[in-house]
């Protein structure tokens, strides 16, 4: 496919996106299966533009004054891009398969491309309903760090210190040239080109052994700031897939025990076949039961509960972008509720002296902090463990940690512009 065939694709699956609200990346499986001809690398500059679209799409919507797909997908070329006017007008310029010319208008627009005026969550890049939340976070700053969670995210992996060193697995890997990771000790990361293919990791011989997975340094952090020592008894409450018990798996060098528990057997699936890679030998997996508790025979018997908790996704943003356009305050106001009743449920499996580690992918005060405070209030026996005791975890990367993340009382919390991660909050709460 020619670049204006690529953009003209992209504009007509942004469309649909739009009318039908459908996740991004089930529209555009849907067209590569009716669109057969399109070859991988044709596929993959499209989901690009897409994408970026997405990330982008107020800010685009502003610079063009006008919030079709079409203004969209130039305003974001210009925007996201940084394309000027001459070599956009190259790929809409009426060719057979490509968008029609740009008009006399588009060209005004595109060349006088400004943000100059537009309101914060414009700029930033996110629903206007938020805008109240997003202060009450950020303040001021608000603009700049939804900007930043509206920017392509790197893909991390962390090594699985079970079966490699970073240095082993980096070698294995020289192909994709990964980076060592600014703060995890177990991470690399790999850059990606907006329309660049995502390499094909899984098949990678380095994964297959199990030397490494695919995961985020900012969740890669919370699983080293929850402080699991090896040797200790573990619950993973929200284990989901499984990236953070298997991150604990080697933290606790296969000593101990942990765990493994989702209300959702489904999202418990992949677990099994994780581990087995992995080599995890420490981990027990608690399917939840039609009757009762799975998890009644551990009450206070736990040194460490670790709730990923369920939430928004916020912070995840660079990695979902169509998800924060379907997102509505309904979510919000459910996953708060299912956050502290989580939150309840851990205490009765905790020693005298156990502690939780609360983690949530979100940058929304709501589901953080008030949620500590909330769980502080409900049980005077708990108190929050200070950010900067939590950090040692970090080694020698703690004291410049401590001055990227924001910290509070109640715990800390990473985002893409400061620390280079997902958005990531972290609290660990002790029983006195």
């Amino acid at each position: 496919m020619t670049p204006s065939a690529r953009l003209a694709a992209a504009i007509e699956i942004f469309a649909t996106i739009e009318t039908e609200r459908r996740p991004g990346a089930d529209v555009l499986k849907a067209w590569g299966v009716m669109h057969r001809f399109a070859g991988s690398g044709d596929r993959a500059a499209i989901a690009g533009l897409v994408y970026d679209a997405l990330r982008r799409r107020v800010s685009s919507a502003f610079l063009m004054n006008a919030a079709t797909p079409r203004a969209i997908l130039l305003g974001m070329l210009r925007r996201e891009r940084g394309l000027d006017t001459g070599a956009i007008a190259k790929l809409a310029d009426g060719s057979q398969y490509g968008p029609e010319a740009l008009d006399d208008g588009e060209r005004a627009r595109l060349d006088s491309a400004s943000m100059d005026g537009a309101p914060a969550h414009v700029a930033g890049d996110y629903p206007e309903w938020l805008d109240p939340f997003f202060k009450r976070t950020f303040g001021e700053e608000r603009t700049e760090e939804g900007a930043a969670l509206a920017s392509r995210a790197p893909l991390d992996l962390r090594v699985n210190t079970l079966k490699a060193d970073r240095g082993k697995a980096a070698g294995m890997l020289a192909d994709l040239a990964p980076q060592e990771a600014r703060w995890s000790p177990w991470g690399l990361r790999i850059a990606q080109r907006a329309d660049a293919k995502s390499p094909a990791v899984h098949a990678e011989p380095a994964f297959l052994k199990g030397m490494i997975e695919v995961q985020d340094e900012g969740s890669q952090l919370a699983a080293l700031l929850s402080g699991a020592k090896p040797g200790e008894q573990v619950v993973d409450l929200c284990a989901g897939a499984g990236g953070k018990t298997l991150a604990l798996a080697a933290m606790m060098e296969n000593k101990g025990q942990i765990y493994a528990h989702d209300d959702d057997k489904r999202r418990l699936a992949p677990i099994h076949e994780r581990l087995a890679r992995s080599g995890a030998r420490n981990v027990q997996v608690r399917n939840p039961k039609s009757v009762g508790d799975a998890l009644a025979d551990l009450a206070g018997r736990i040194d460490l509960v670790l709730i990923d908790a369920p939430c928004t996704g916020t912070g995840a943003w660079r990695r979902n972008p169509d998800a924060k356009w379907r997102m509505r305050p309904g979510a919000l106001e459910q996953r708060t509720k299912e956050q502290a009743e989580t939150l309840d449920r851990a205490v009765p499996l905790l020693k005298a002296d156990g502690r939780i580690a609360y983690v949530t992918c979100s940058v929304l005060d709501e589901e953080n902090g008030a949620q500590v405070r909330g769980f502080l209030a409900r049980n005077p026996g708990f108190a929050a463990v200070p950010p900067l005791d939590v950090m040692h975890a970090l080694g020698e990367h703690a004291a410049v940690f401590a001055t990227a993340a924001r910290l509070s009382d109640e715990g800390l919390l990473m985002t893409p512009r400061t620390t280079g991660t997902d958005g990531f909050f972290v609290s660990v709460l002790k029983r006195n």
